[in-house]
């Protein structure tokens, strides 16, 4: 079943209530500081086609609020800090959901960082697929872009040293990556439980993963090399494992197996060339893999005195996994940044699979309005899908997706 962190009941509704009061009451203490912000936003889709299942829906809508917290202790470099993700879906019981991103004690010292509690954490340099990035779970029900992640409960200590920067973590919690319901969209082609799970250790979720990474700025070139070992954050998926729900309708048992994975990740950067590569080699029960994504982006700033910046990104996504959603893969990309007022931003791509003629694309724009306000535009489709690639699952969820948030 998938775990959240999450107030819950008369209760846990107090016990919220109780630590926003004693926030406010530190903030009355000496130079301490107090903010508060986040955001309310409301989200429409529209799926092109009516869905693998006759009962689905073409439209949804949802409502979210992302309330942040951060307090700052007085004389002092400790702070906390408080994000969460608030949704109700109109069609998907699973993406009605609570998250809880950050709960965290960070304290910062002159060589060295250490943060206590729930914490998000990012790694990568490339646009289409986020190979290294493997501290937090992908949250699957926002969107399937894999760029938002569950909460992780972690012990991280950062050494900040002229060598460079290891990060160091302790992560005693898996989190189960959350898939789309019997009603949700996108990702209807693939029934998946969310109720049941199988692990290689007997400890489940319990058991302890590690991680570190090492971080330095050499000359042109920005250098990641990490190392992580427990429970893989990506699930595979086995036909024999499967489960039948209360419906009666056969569902996939997620697999979570232990692995080893080492990985490098590396962002160059000259003049207006950005040369990206991450790379992984990962070790589990059934052996061992390579994936990797490489690419270039070239910027024309300022087009004709517009104030305009263009990007131009080219990426080679490989994987030696049959089941990988781009295991030979072209993307080709365009990125404009008007630099305006408003802050106006497009990203658009188009990947094509070499072996066959599957392919995906993905739009994402967005533009502030006065001051409080942000208009976000998301368009994802996949095309000519063939009959054993993994994209099948997306093949009849292209959208299109307009949300309007309220920042406070």
């Amino acid at each position: 079943m998938v775990q959240r962190f999450y107030p819950g009941g008369n209760s846990k509704r107090a016990a919220l209530l109780t630590l926003l009061l004693g926030f406010s009451a530190f903030a009355n203490a000496g130079d301490a500081q107090l903010k508060i912000s986040g955001n309310l936003a409301i989200e429409g889709r529209y799926f092109e086609k009516s869905g693998a299942r006759p009962e689905l829906s073409r439209s949804n809508a949802s409502l979210s609020v992302s309330p942040e917290i951060y307090y700052r202790f007085a004389d002092s470099k400790d702070s906390l800090r408080f994000s969460a993700l608030l949704r109700a879906d109109e069609n998907d019981a699973e993406r009605s959901h609570v998250d809880i991103r950050e709960l965290k004690w960070h304290k910062v010292e002159r060589d060295w960082e250490l943060t206590l509690g729930v914490d998000t954490v990012f790694w990568g340099v490339t646009e289409t697929l986020h190979l290294v990035n493997i501290i937090n779970q992908v949250d699957q029900v926002e969107n399937i872009d894999q760029e938002d992640y569950l909460g992780q409960p972690m012990l991280h200590l950062a050494l900040i040293r002229d060598w460079g920067t290891l990060d160091l973590f302790a992560l005693p919690y898996f989190r189960e990556r959350p898939f789309a319901g019997r009603n949700g969209r996108p990702g209807s082609g693939l029934r998946v439980s969310n109720q049941n799970a199988v692990y290689e250790s007997s400890a489940e979720r319990w058991h302890g993963d590690f991680a570190a990474r090492w971080s330095q700025v050499l000359g042109e070139w920005d250098v990641g090399v990490s190392h992580f070992y427990g429970t893989s954050r990506e699930p595979v998926f086995n036909p024999s494992k499967i489960e039948f729900n209360a419906r009666g309708e056969a569902e996939l048992l997620p697999i979570y197996n232990i692995i080893h994975q080492s990985a490098i990740d590396l962002q160059g950067t000259f003049e207006s060339w950005l040369l990206k590569l991450e790379a992984i080699s990962r070790e589990d029960r059934d052996g061992r893999i390579f994936a990797s994504v490489a690419g270039i982006e070239y910027s024309f700033f300022d087009v004709g005195g517009s104030g305009t910046d263009i990007g131009i990104v080219a990426e080679y996504l490989f994987d030696e996994r049959d089941q990988a959603f781009a295991n030979n893969d072209l993307a080709l990309g365009l990125r404009f940044g008007l630099n305006d007022i408003n802050s106006t931003e497009l990203l658009a791509a188009w990947a094509q699979d070499l072996d066959n003629q599957s392919s995906f694309y993905f739009v994402e724009a967005s533009r502030r309005l006065g001051n409080s306000y942000k208009l976000s535009l998301e368009a994802r489709g996949t095309a000519d899908i063939d009959a054993q690639d993994p994209l099948g699952q997306l093949g009849e969820d292209d959208y299109l997706a307009l949300e309007l948030a309220r920042y406070f």
